[in-house]
């Protein structure tokens, strides 16, 4: 077998720790906040650029999830923090590049 143990090989790729239950709870929330607000509240109001996805609004869903968890469930792992903000990030930008197919840009 050649298994790669090269910590720094992994880090590349994927983050060394993911909490399946943040990254659940923050899907959720999505869901609900993209359901009841629409698209267009993860992009930003102002700028010359038509689809671009305001940072804060990926923070808020994480943050959001983070606040939510039980007492029991321990702090998550900022690694893990930053994978779930990515993730997010991955689906709002397959969403708004879905957005831009459907009107025509």
């Amino acid at each position: 077998m050649d298994a790669c143990f090269d910590l720094r090989e992994n880090a590349e790729r994927m983050a060394d720790i993911i909490d399946l239950s943040l990254l659940a709870d923050a899907r959720r929330y999505f869901t609900k906040l993209l359901d009841a607000r629409g698209l267009s509240y993860f992009l930003q109001k102002d700028g010359h650029r038509l689809f671009h996805i305001e940072p804060s609004k990926v923070d808020l869903v994480v943050r959001t999830a983070i606040r939510m968890r039980t007492d029991e469930q321990p702090k998550p792992h900022p690694k893990a923090v930053d994978h779930c903000r990515q993730e997010i990030r991955r689906e709002l930008i397959r969403l708004v590049a879905s957005a831009m197919l459907q009107t025509g840009l």
